[in-house]
């Protein structure tokens, strides 16, 4: 690896810049309308939630699950059209760049840009006066790891896939039942024992702890590992994915 892989983190933000109005309705829609409709309507409902009104326990989850899901697209279909359909990975690799050096550029790129979309949902946290003061600002901080976390998971898929169609797969088996097992939604508490053991060895649990203790005052019981989870899923990830592509691409 060189840092050659910062040109393909600009080149990938100067045709986003051109798309941007449409990249961010795509990345920001869907959890503004799982934090509104189900905040809102759900929570006249059930209540309040560990204390506190069930909008503001909700927000702090999607803040993650923004994260994840641009983190994702990004990683997943964005880097796949890039890899197979466009061929821009083998037109790079013409340039003084190693696949190591692609590979790390979009794990990068799609934690930047999912960076942004949580960001947006902090700043609808302060826009309902969820959160007050400048200190839920540090969740800033877990974003990126959060983004290099999923977006090192997807790329593996990528690298793997074929066509669009296998990413029904790491949805379907993997992303979803995560969503709901790892406290997003409702409390983590409320599962049985072995549910919640199962979703303190996936990252999304360890990245929503972080979150809501950093902007609502919830109890972390172990930040550093919470941190060290996401780091080591991100490395893991960008490592295996970076090992496919070679394979895929010198083939």
């Amino acid at each position: 690896m060189s840092y050659r892989f910062r040109y393909l983190v600009e080149r990938n933000f100067k045709v986003w810049r051109k798309l941007l109005v449409p990249s961010l309705i795509a990345n920001l829609a869907d959890p503004l309308i799982y934090l509104v409709g189900l905040g809102f309507g759900l929570g006249a409902m059930v209540g309040p939630v560990d204390g506190r009104p069930y909008i503001s326990f909700l927000a702090g989850g999607m803040l993650c699950f923004s994260t994840l899901n641009s983190a994702s697209a990004e990683a997943l279909f964005s880097a796949f059209s890039r890899l197979k359909v466009q061929r821009t990975w083998e037109g790079i690799l013409h340039a003084p760049m190693t696949i190591t050096d692609v590979v790390i550029g979009e794990w990068l790129w799609a934690a930047l840009k999912a960076t942004l979309s949580g960001a947006a949902i902090l700043v609808v946290m302060y826009g309902l006066r969820i959160v007050h003061g400048p200190g839920p600002l540090a969740a800033l901080l877990v974003l990126p790891l959060v983004g290099l976390c999923f977006s090192g998971l997807a790329l593996v898929m990528t690298t793997l896939a074929r066509s669009y169609d296998f990413f029904t797969y790491y949805f379907t088996l993997f992303i979803t039942p995560m969503s709901f097992l790892s406290g997003v939604f409702f409390p983590l508490h409320q599962l049985p024992q072995a549910m919640q053991t199962a979703a303190w060895i996936l990252p999304l649990a360890h990245a929503a702890s972080l979150a809501r203790g950093l902007t609502l005052g919830d109890p972390m019981p172990w930040p550093w590992l919470s941190v060290a989870v996401l780091v080591g899923y991100g490395a893991a990830g960008v490592s295996v994915a970076a090992r496919f592509a070679r394979r895929r691409l010198t083939k």
